[in-house]
């Protein structure tokens, strides 16, 4: 339904809406009767942080409404504002923040399950689990928060009676249970207990609140290959390999995976293969920083150690913003290791740029002093999960990788282009790529498709350190973002130059209601910024199973076209 304002209902293509907005300020849900000023009050000002911009402060009133809505016992606007939150939480990364939320958002729900429709349910669930699997991304999660919260999710996904013992061939909770149970055992270090689990997880049929499908075979290699079971982590990832997973992180995470199998299987033509291609994704994807440790672990025990130090000095910015502890920590690891190689192979000595962050000063740091700056680092994020913990696995883990060396002679690596060999097939094999053009290839949604589409156009552009494309053309402002867990959502907004005063308001809001009535793109809304008016319109694509480049131009070329559209009509307003 198009809005006017963001989170409130606006007249749409099949008439006026009636009735005024909903107390949880979501488009398209009827007012129920309200009971007071109180309720008025709350169902305003969430309407009003609903439609302000997202950040820290945006979050902050969601938070103060949440607790005074439990205050004044309005369950309704309480669960509206931390859904909210949580959507605001998965968006900037920062799972780690969802456990009180859902936990709240649940207890009420469990008071009054009529307060979210069906589609909502299930989508916390699957919050739930992201607020579990978040304990092992970083010691802020305290173990008992994450269990109780595991506990609640088996109760809630069980298909039959909890196993006893070896969970194999129970029917047990369902296949997200099994996994998580499984993966934490491993973070905890117990590989017996992990592997009974792991054992009910291939048994069980995938859950809908397991997250995607497509990836599971690859959290499955990792763990057998942090086993040692090489063999068993490859033959997991031929299901990747052979085409039947249907995820847009596919083959290039599988292929990360199967980097240090491949090697210690003496492949390692497959492995650099493997490397080539993965890291042309990877290097610039934000959501594929996991993904670097096995990169620079395979430059270093693959023989290729100035191939590491070129990918360690290209990522070492990301580790000063990193949103998941146990990425950071496993990064500087395996960069420490890259270093350390390095030194022993005669290039200690070469320099490698560090950008200035936070009260630190931009330096040309050596080899050795690097590897010692991301060894102290490495040992003091394990440090903390070990404390949380209880344990010495993640330390020991650590000491693990950096004393490993050079598994095999280096090998050429192929050429850093899309023509090079295929890692996914037998030995020699090469794609057939013969009548394909860069617009055929389907991939995931990422900046840089976007910036190239607009490089295709000639247009000038700026991208900011968050990855949001900004560009001027006309009266229109218009920036291009990736949204979504995954970064799979294309969202295109256009803010037009021209402000109105906010006595202007209903003029504003009609003019919105008109444009979304006769058009298609892009949705128009107001932002109300107090003193004045500022008039915006949104287009979001989800892109979800994969885009071509020449999709995005098509995606671009659109959102350019209508948004500058839109901001000369609301230059023509009287």
């Amino acid at each position: 339904m198009p809005v006017g304002r963001r989170g409130r209902p606006a007249a749409g293509r099949g008439g006026d809406v009636t009735g005024g907005p909903d107390p949880l300020g979501w488009p398209g849900r009827r007012a129920g009767r309200r009971t007071g000023a109180d309720t008025r009050a709350l169902a305003d000002a969430l309407a009003d942080a609903l439609d302000s911009p997202d950040g820290e402060a945006r979050s902050a009133e969601l938070e103060r409404i949440a607790a005074h809505a439990d205050a004044t016992g309005d369950d309704r606007s309480a669960v509206a504002a931390r859904f909210a939150l949580i959507e605001a939480y998965l968006l900037h990364g920062e799972r780690w923040r969802l456990v009180e939320p859902v936990r709240r958002c649940r207890a009420a729900l469990d008071r009054r399950p009529d307060l979210l429709p069906a589609d909502d349910r299930r989508a916390l669930l699957r919050h739930q689990r992201y607020a579990v699997e978040a304990l092992l991304a970083t010691p802020r999660i305290g173990l008992d928060q994450a269990r109780v919260l595991l506990d609640d999710l088996a109760g809630r996904t069980a298909t039959g009676p909890a196993p006893d013992g070896d969970p194999a061939g129970s029917d047990g909770p369902g296949a997200v249970v099994a996994e998580l149970r499984c993966r934490i055992a491993d973070h905890l270090g117990d590989e017996p207990t992990a592997r009974r689990w792991y054992a009910h997880w291939v048994a069980a049929v995938a859950d809908p609140a397991g997250g995607c499908p497509g990836c599971a075979p690859v959290r499955r290699a990792e763990l057998l290959a942090g086993w040692g079971d090489w063999s068993g982590a490859l033959d997991e990832l031929r299901e990747v390999f052979d085409g039947r997973a249907d995820c847009t992180d596919q083959p290039e995470r599988a292929l990360a995976a199967a980097l240090l199998p491949w090697l210690r299987a003496g492949e390692p033509e497959r492995a650099a293969a493997a490397h080539v291609r993965a890291y042309r994704r990877h290097r610039r994807e934000p959501s594929a920083f996991g993904q670097l440790a096995a990169h620079l672990r395979w430059c270093a025990l693959g023989g290729h150690p100035e191939r590491g130090l070129d990918v360690l000095a290209e990522q070492l910015p990301r580790l000063d913003r990193p949103t998941d502890d146990l990425a950071a920590m496993e990064f500087a690891a395996a960069g420490a290791l890259v270093c350390a190689v390095a030194g022993e192979a005669g290039l200690g000595g070469r320099r490698v740029h560090r950008p200035a962050y936070g009260d630190r000063p931009a330096a040309e740091v050596d080899v050795t002093t690097l590897g010692g700056t991301l060894l102290d680092l490495a040992t003091r994020w394990a440090g903390s999960f070990d404390a949380r913990n209880g344990t010495g696995h993640q330390s020991g883990r650590i000491a693990g990788w950096l004393a490993e060396r050079a598994l095999a002679e280096a090998v050429p690596l192929p050429p850093d282009d899309d023509g090079g060999d295929d890692p996914t097939g037998e030995p020699g094999d090469r794609p057939d790529v013969g009548d394909a053009t860069p617009g055929d290839d389907l991939t995931s949604l990422r900046v840089g498709l976007v910036t190239a589409a607009l490089d295709r156009r000639g247009d000038r552009y700026a991208v900011d350190a968050a990855g949001t494309v900004a560009g001027r053309w006309g009266e229109a402002l218009v920036q291009f973002r990736t949204v979504g867990e995954r970064g799979e959502i294309l969202q295109a907004r256009c803010v037009a130059d021209r402000r109105l005063p906010a006595d202007r308001r209903s003029e504003a809001y009609a003019f919105c209601n008109a444009w979304n009535h006769d058009r298609l793109l892009p949705t128009a809304y107001v932002h109300d910024l107090g003193s004045e008016l500022v008039l915006v319109g949104d287009v979001t694509t989800d892109l979800a199973h994969g885009v071509t480049p020449a999709q995005v131009t098509v995606l671009v070329d659109a959102a350019v076209r209508t948004g500058v559209a839109y901001a000369e009509a609301v230059a023509a307003l009287p």
